[in-house]
This record gives C-alpha cells, structure tokens and sequence, in this order.
C-alpha cells in the first residue's frame, strides 16, 4: 500500500515535470527568438549610428572646411572610417585620400557619400 502512494507520487512528480517542460520549452525558444532580433537590431543600431556620425563628420570637416583639413582632422576621420569595419567604403575612402585631381576626388566624394547613405539599415 505504502509502495503503490510512492510510486502514485513519483508518478505525479514526473507528470508536472513533463507539463512543465512542455510549457516552458516553447516559452524558452520563443523567448530565444526574440532575443536574437535583439541583438540583430541593436547591431543595426550601433552601425547607423556610426555611419551618420562619420558621415556628419566629414560633411562638416571636409566638405564644408573654408581651409585645408588639418592632421588631426585627417586622423580622427581616417580612425572614424576603420571603426565601421566596413570594406566597400574603407576602399572608397582609400581612392579619396588617394586622389591626384580635383575632378578624381569630387568622383570618390560622391561614391563615398552614396555607399555610406546606403549602408544605414532600416
């Protein structure tokens, strides 16, 4: 009688330990979902905010300098570009800095403002 109560508990315990699981499982990959696109929009976050700050930057210190663009200038974009880790525009930013004429670096201020506009992510 005492063997068939204990075996009755048990049989209880593990019958809640199952519902349990059944509904916390669901719960946990939800929840582990909704996490990722957390992290997936913080990342966004944190790359446009780079982008529209390098790119204020060198609107305001480049574009709109009334003189030529100081050293320090110059170091503060150059580490401001290879904060964003991006490839396409640290090549376009290479082919500005590299420009021999005028016309070379109006080209690359172009394609550089238009890959930057279209990085930032919705």
């Amino acid at each position: 009688m005492i063997e068939n109560k204990n075996r009755l508990v048990l049989i209880i315990v593990i019958g809640a330990l199952v519902i349990g699981n059944a509904f916390f499982i669901p719960n946990y990959f939800f929840t582990f979902k909704e996490l990722q696109e957390i992290k997936s929009t913080q990342i966004k976050t944190e790359l446009n905010t780079k982008v529209v700050n390098f790119t204020s930057m060198f609107i305001k210190k480049v574009l709109q300098a009334e003189k030529e663009v100081d050293f320090e200038t110059r170091l503060s974009l150059e580490n401001a570009v290879r904060d964003l880790k991006d490839e396409q525009i640290m090549s376009e930013w290479q082919n500005f800095i590299g420009s021999k004429t005028e016309a070379e670096a109006q080209n690359s201020v172009k394609k550089l403002l238009g890959i930057l506009v279209s990085k930032i992510q919705k």
